[in-house]
């Protein structure tokens, strides 16, 4: 269980918290619970997202329960200090888009005793340490891993299968384009998915390469 932390005012140093997850566990929705919970508490709140992220809405933050909460997109992580000046608590979505200046940024920003909420997805499609994630991870105080529900087993999901057919790297969708699968269902999904594409050369095709002796 989260906690968030206690306010002491003798050390001015902020934090940084990191929510990640595969796709649908609800990154966006703690994010946002937390960012309501500071503006609530009538503290001076920035919200970033990449600006290539325009599933739902141009200037919101969006969860896929359609919670939102307003904020700034920004097209690098060098905009996002300009534009925080003065803040108690930044929030910042998305964050596996970003470049990776986006980690000096977080803990520039924690140092100026900012607290920083980031959210992003710590593993791509294909099963590895997405963007800046994992470093991210590594300087933050709080990790919370938060788990989608597999769509194949009903197990805890923590896999992005991407169901569309595309190789690129960034790909942003919704449930047509990407399911939650869980650590066995994603093994079973991505070996289909290598057998089904796999060349298979026909024995007719294959050149001989005994040698011929006509006497």
């Amino acid at each position: 269980m989260f906690l968030e932390n206690t306010v002491n005012h003798k050390e001015q140093f902020g934090w940084i918290e990191v929510i990640c997850g595969s796709m649908f566990s609800g990154k966006t929705e703690e994010l946002i619970r937390r960012l309501k919970r500071a503006q609530f508490a009538k503290q001076r709140v920035e919200i970033f997202k990449p600006s290539i992220d325009l599933r739902y809405d141009d200037e919101k933050v969006v969860s896929h329960d359609a919670n939102e909460i307003r904020s700034t997109p920004v097209p690098a992580a060098a905009n996002i200090p300009i534009l925080a000046d003065d803040c108690d608590v930044v929030g910042i979505d998305e964050a596996q888009f970003f470049d990776p200046e986006i980690v000096k940024v977080c803990n520039d920003l924690a140092n100026r005793g900012v607290r920083v909420i980031v959210a992003g997805l710590d593993m791509d499609f294909k099963g590895q340490p997405f963007g800046p994630m994992p470093a991210l991870m590594a300087t933050a105080e709080y990790v919370t891993k938060v788990h989608a529900v597999c769509t194949r087993t009903g197990n805890l999901a923590q896999y992005s299968f991407r169901k569309a057919k595309s190789d690129d790297l960034v790909l942003l969708g919704e449930t047509e384009d990407y399911e939650p699968l869980s650590r066995a269902a994603y093994y079973k999904a991505t070996l289909k998915e290598r057998v089904k594409n796999m060349e298979v050369n026909d024995p007719e095709e294959v050149p001989s390469n005994k040698n011929t002796n006509n006497g």
